[in-house]
């Protein structure tokens, strides 16, 4: 390892440290949460204001509706994807990850197929990519992609746990990067600012 790739984990780990603490710090800034992005990260948009609260409306893998409302108080990490898409199957497998390491009460990973994704063909692309820990979750009419102005696939949006986007990423990332695990740290400590 070189002295910069070094010291820069270094400043990443101990600023990682000092967001996750409430004790040792303030709340991270936009400002702040831009500078812990690195690598594919950098993609990631951090709206300088929250944007207003959407409704999403979509359906589970047995049909059933669900809405913001089920996941009030939570910070959403939301990836609309589709079944064709190349990009979203090299990174399903590490959005499968981040949520069995941060999912919980305060946090979760939705992955949404959207568009003409066959429920057998959404369960045999989990299978293949080895995913166990995401939800099958569809907007077969694209109306809520339409709705939040996704166009292409991947797309992820973050939500705060009023159900305002936060942040959005256009594209596949490594989400298993230390750069991504450090936002989604500090989003799920409430330490961003709304």
């Amino acid at each position: 390892m070189t002295l910069m790739k070094a010291l820069a984990a270094a400043v990443l780990y101990a600023a990682t440290a000092t967001i996750a603490n409430p004790l040792l710090a303030e709340p991270a800034t936009t400002e702040e949460l831009r500078a812990m992005r690195s690598g594919d990260m950098k993609k990631l948009l951090i709206h300088p204001k929250p944007k207003p609260a959407v409704n999403m409306k979509f359906i589970t893998k047995d049909d059933t509706p669900l809405t913001s409302a089920d996941f009030a108080g939570k910070t959403l990490l939301v990836n609309f994807w589709a079944t064709w898409c190349a990009p979203c199957r090299k990174e399903m497998p590490q959005l499968n990850a981040l949520q069995k390491e941060f999912g919980g009460d305060d946090f979760e990973v939705l992955t949404i197929a959207t568009g003409r994704n066959t429920p057998d063909g959404i369960k045999r692309f989990f299978a293949d990519a080895g995913v166990d820990s995401l939800p099958r979750h569809q907007d077969p009419k694209q109306a809520l992609a339409s709705q939040m102005g996704i166009f292409g696939l991947p797309i992820t949006v973050i939500m705060d746990p009023e159900g305002r986007e936060i942040a959005r990423l256009r594209g596949d990332a490594d989400w298993s990067s230390d750069s991504a695990k450090a936002i989604v740290q500090a989003l799920i400590a409430g330490k961003a600012d709304s």
